[in-house]
């Protein structure tokens, strides 16, 4: 039988809710105005008259994109580099996390300050550009001359993941790796076979993370990647974005829909992908969250 609710607790959930519910509309809505937007007719775009619902449905925007060859191109580029990208993240943050997890290991308490210490202080834009610049040369003498593996080596490494993984793997029980290791279990297999699989939670939830990091890389893949068929999407976007709002560039625009729909189209299509993994890992989220970040 369920207990009847008191007042204050029925008013509590009813505040909850439709706060939750307002925060949910809130998110949802740039959505809906952009899908809106782009299949929105001329008119109805440049004079604001789009708020939820599309006018004048069109799709000539979502075919323009869709028959640029630099579209698909810029695509497939950041679809390599998150694949990639979070592919070798996450090899480095489980070693890193699984290694700085065992008290065994020598200078373990100085490693953790450490890494702790790079989320304190940043040495700046200008020193890491440095950085980036050297690691390119390096590519480039063994002759690594794509530019986007430079955006997934050096750059696959977070220090709060890191920690996330440290503290998950941490809460590992210890009986259940002497035990693996009394079987006979080598080292690796003990992180393979023990510590991945129990801390699942957190390890798909750090992968969100990356993936979501690479997939709206933009700054320093505009900065290190000069050519353009190397861009990624959302340096694409950029550069369409500075295009169709440049009025020289707009001055002869008479087509049937506006410029700005070309953008809501580009701006759709670049999160759609996010949208398609997001559910499969959200219910490890807020337990990946909390088991990585909690300590005892």
């Amino acid at each position: 039988m369920k207990r009847k609710l008191e007042v204050t607790e029925l008013i509590f959930r009813i505040i909850s809710y439709t706060l939750l519910t307002i925060f949910a509309l809130a998110c949802l809505y740039p959505l809906v105005f952009s899908v809106s937007s782009a299949i929105s007719g001329r008119h109805a775009v440049e004079y604001g008259e789009i708020v939820v619902f599309p006018k004048d449905i069109q799709f000539q925007a979502f075919s323009l994109m869709f028959n640029d060859n630099m579209f698909w191109n810029s695509y497939s580029n950041t679809l390599f580099v998150t694949l990639y990208g979070t592919l070798f993240a996450m090899f480095t943050a489980i070693l890193g996390g699984y290694a700085l997890s065992k008290k065994r290991l020598l200078f373990r308490k100085f490693f953790n300050f450490f890494l702790v210490f790079t989320m304190w202080f940043s040495a700046g834009i200008v020193p890491q550009y440095l950085n980036y610049l050297a690691t390119q040369k390096v590519f480039n003498a063994v002759g690594i001359m794509d530019d986007k593996w430079l955006v997934v080596i050096a750059m696959g490494m977070a220090a709060m993941n890191i920690i996330l993984l440290r503290n998950a793997f941490e809460g590992v029980p210890s009986e259940i790796e002497e035990a693996a290791i009394v079987d006979g279990a080598t080292e690796m297999q003990v992180l393979t076979n023990v510590y991945i699989p129990m801390s699942k939670s957190t390890i798909a939830t750090v992968a969100l993370f990356f993936a979501i990091s690479r997939w709206n890389g933009y700054f320093w893949a505009r900065q290190m990647m000069s050519n353009a068929n190397e861009h990624p999407l959302q340096v694409f976007i950029r550069q369409r974005l500075e295009f169709y709002t440049d009025p020289e560039q707009m001055a002869g625009w008479n087509a049937a829909y506006a410029s700005d729909s070309v953008i809501y189209a580009l701006i759709v299509c670049s999160i759609v992908p996010i949208l398609i993994i997001y559910p499969f890992i959200q219910k490890y989220f807020a337990k990946g969250v909390n088991v990585g970040g909690v300590k005892e």
